[in-house]
């Protein structure tokens, strides 16, 4: 037993390293196509089964990191089974709404540590930290909580509305496009602040 326990369970979160990620960017998609294909009674086991498999591989390169994921996956679990027992559908578009709410309490709560998350993250590529990158990964949290809050009314917005074509837009497409609107613009600051 433990020798398959000892060689099964590292190919399983190496698999789940990488599919995970896929399966939780690809989340607003999956419930868009399989409500629309399948139904709750095959996607909510799917989602149900992905979300747990998360929770048992999910690990981080910070601890913080790895409470998130873990949270994030309890939260797709919670959501999936409130709907498998209300019959209703239209708790699992609240998934973005709970990882924006999730994502702005972890940035947030960096931001009275010591350390911000961002400043945690920058020091594993760059140990000695100047205080100036110090000042600068402060008002980077400080902004991507003011993101976090914004993408998650709008999320919100997407799930009151009730239209699910307007909810898979938004949520599996605008807001990444966001996401990655803002990485660029603090990429090309960080590079500009570097090298005047």
């Amino acid at each position: 037993m433990d020798k398959i326990r000892r060689f099964s369970f590292p190919v399983v979160t190496k698999m789940a390293s990488w599919a995970m990620p896929v399966a939780v960017i690809a989340y607003p998609l999956v419930v868009w196509c399989g409500l629309k294909t399948w139904g709750i009674r095959i996607l909510a086991p799917v989602l149900m089964a992905i979300f747990i498999l998360r929770l048992l591989t999910f690990r981080g390169k910070l601890s913080q990191l790895t409470f998130f994921g873990k949270a994030i996956a309890v939260a797709g679990i919670v959501l999936v089974g409130t709907s498998i027992l209300l019959r209703e559908t239209s708790m699992l578009l609240y998934y973005p709404v709970a990882v924006n709410l999730l994502l702005l309490g972890l940035f947030f709560s960096s931001l009275r540590a010591s350390q911000t998350l961002v400043e945690r993250i920058a020091r594993l590529d760059e140990p000695d930290l100047p205080p100036e990158g110090v000042v600068y990964t402060r008002r980077v949290t400080q902004a991507w909580c003011i993101f976090f809050v914004c993408n998650g009314a709008l999320a919100l917005y997407t799930c009151l509305k009730g239209d699910m074509a307007l909810w898979a837009l938004y949520n599996g497409g605008i807001s990444y496009l966001l996401i990655g609107l803002l990485m660029g613009i603090e990429w090309i600051v960080r590079k500009r602040l570097r090298h005047p």
